[in-house]
């Protein structure tokens, strides 16, 4: 019974870093450096031009992270290159 006990909150901390690593792409946008990327203004004014209404933006590992609602309302977090603010994923 400890076995299976065990077993359960193995997979379930794998399943914790799996939506951990997709939430954030799990890997950087750019390997550009930060002095070549976009102010987060731009960024915003990328997503809104794309049709997305931003509530909230920040950078966070090499990417710009963009909490938005789509034209249907829906809540989308969108990840945006910081060099060209080309959106490269969504969640």
């Amino acid at each position: 019974m400890r076995k299976l006990a065990i077993l359960a909150a193995a997979l379930a901390s794998l399943g914790t870093v799996a939506a951990a690593q997709a939430g954030s792409l799990g890997r950087p946008c750019t390997s550009a450096p930060e002095a070549q990327w976009l102010p987060l203004d731009a960024l915003k004014a990328k997503a809104e031009a794309a049709g997305y209404r931003v509530q909230k933006a920040k950078l966070k590992a090499a990417c710009g992270e963009i909490y938005a609602l789509d034209r249907n309302g829906a809540r989308v977090e969108l990840f945006l290159d910081p060099t060209s603010g080309q959106i490269v994923g969504s969640q």
